[in-house]
């Protein structure tokens, strides 16, 4: 078995870049946002959670025991987020609230260096193990 074989059979690689996709597909939504703080009425955006979209993939997640995979609570899909009408910083109808952006954006970053991780430590097993055998 090669090394590029056993690669393709393993799916924390394939999750790993279903997740990069959506980690950018978000970034960019939320780049968008900060660039619009200022647009009167302009809508955030948001994209639906990884969890719902873990679900709708082919990517078949199994376990050695059921009680490694418990069932999430129903993910909401924020589209648009509701303006609070209350808000000083919302006069114009703005939805976007520059502090909930950048912290969007820094669990995008952490979200990011995560998967990177051990994507890069899992390629290292791999090829420590292909090396021995």
């Amino acid at each position: 078995m090669t090394t590029e074989t056993v690669m393709e059979s393993i799916q924390l690689f394939a999750l790993a870049s279903r997740q990069a996709e959506w980690l950018s597909t978000r970034q960019t939504l939320i780049s968008g946002n900060i660039a619009n703080a200022n647009t009167p009425g302009f809508r955030a955006k948001d994209v639906t959670a990884f969890d719902a979209v873990l679900q709708n993939t082919q990517l078949p997640m199994k376990a050695t025991n059921p009680l490694h995979f418990t069932e999430s609570p129903t993910s909401s899909y924020v589209v648009e987020p509701e303006v609070d009408e209350g808000s000083a910083a919302q006069l114009s109808g703005n939805s976007v609230d520059l502090s909930e952006e950048l912290m969007k954006q820094g669990s995008i970053k952490r979200d990011y260096d995560l998967n990177a991780a051990i994507v890069k430590s899992f390629n290292k097993m791999i090829l420590m193990t292909v090396r021995k055998g």
